[in-house]
């Protein structure tokens, strides 16, 4: 008698938006340091946030993209179990955030557009963390990369975990792959929360509007990026195609701009979010 279908398999069958999520986690999924070595050339990679030590869920250093120097930073979660728990399944702890910030700033210093690539469940939640300043560490960024002169642009390749994936997220341009996702909450822990029950992620993902065609709708974000059918994980090589040419486009549209320019292009990006007017309201 054949194997009956797991419960995942079945949501998936009849629900779009939960097998996006599903497919945003495959195991086979291109990470940061797969479009890194295939994007970018002489990757230099940094460590240290001059504070506490070196988080390996966060890497990131400087690159060309072709003949263009960048500074390039993504979320890494690792490959096997050592690399995963090397990296801590990529949910970077406050030291992350900081070393990402510390590049940012040399970046700025020799203007140098950044690159970042999100692909985090979430920061990470430990005791450890929240003693060395965790939540500040991730407003710090925010702040911060509000402020940075020079062009940042963003790519979500896999899970955009709430204030974990954008504490690397305030960019001119934001960009998701076509499966990918980005959320303020997890599927499984919306689903504990609305309903008591998270056996209904599922459910949640879809009421969430979670997805990269969610978000574009929403005009939360600038553009989606092609993935091969089935998903990256079939061809990363041309999955990392589409990326490349999206970055490459994106930072040839911002390069002309000034350092008082992208600031502003990015503060109003992120202030049109949300807003809404009834009917018969004046802007």
């Amino acid at each position: 008698m054949a194997d009956s279908p797991d419960p995942e398999t079945i949501a998936a069958a009849t629900n779009p938006t939960w097998e996006r999520v599903l497919l945003a986690r495959h195991p086979k999924r291109p990470h940061s340091a797969d479009y890194i070595s295939r994007v970018f050339t002489g990757f230099s990679e940094l460590h240290g946030d001059r504070f506490f030590g070196d988080d390996a869920a966060v890497m990131g250093g400087f690159a060309f993209l072709d003949a263009r120097p960048v500074m390039v930073i993504g979320q890494e979660k690792g490959r096997d179990t050592k690399q995963k728990l090397h990296r801590n399944f990529g949910m970077p702890k406050p030291e992350g955030y900081r070393k990402a910030l510390r590049l940012m700033r040399l970046a700025e210093k020799f203007q140098r557009p950044i690159v970042t690539f999100l692909d985090t469940v979430g920061a990470y939640p430990g005791i450890d963390a929240e003693e060395r300043g965790q939540a500040e560490a991730i407003a710090n960024n925010l702040r911060e990369m509000s402020r940075l002169g020079v062009p940042v642009v963003t790519v979500v390749i896999g899970e955009g975990g709430s204030g974990g994936a954008l504490g690397l997220g305030i960019a001119n341009r934001v960009y998701m792959l076509e499966n990918a996702y980005y959320s303020v909450i997890s599927p499984e822990s919306c689903a504990a929360i609305i309903y008591r029950d998270s056996g209904r992620a599922a459910e949640a993902a879809q009421a969430l509007r979670l997805t990269a065609q969610d978000l574009e709708r929403l005009q939360l974000i600038d553009g989606i990026i092609e993935e091969p059918a089935e998903g990256a994980q079939t061809d990363p090589n041309r999955a990392a195609e589409f990326v490349k040419e999206t970055i490459q486009r994106a930072v040839a549209e911002l390069a002309p701009l000034t350092s008082k320019e992208l600031i502003d292009d990015r503060y109003n990006k992120f202030r049109r979010m949300g807003n809404f007017f009834a009917e018969g309201q004046g802007a």
